[in-house]
């Protein structure tokens, strides 16, 4: 039987050495003075090494690895 966990683990692992992170852009208040509000468009990121990604592969794979031993 496969284990869904070392699955996703190899998927998200691979797509996490693809894609080392994304941005997006959140509305952030500038100023706020009673009724005179301005808001600015501010850019964030999210970013993670590359290695984090190989590690959930390695891992997946040694979970499938006991699993298959076990079985």
């Amino acid at each position: 039987m496969k284990n869904p966990l070392a699955i996703g683990m190899i998927v998200l692992g691979v797509i996490m050495l693809i894609w080392t992170g994304f941005t997006y852009t959140k509305k952030e208040k500038v100023i706020d003075a009673g009724p005179i509000q301005v808001s600015a468009d501010k850019e964030k990121s999210v970013n993670w090494p590359p290695y984090a990604g190989g590690i959930l592969i390695l891992g997946g794979v040694i979970i499938m690895a006991i699993n298959k031993r076990t079985s």
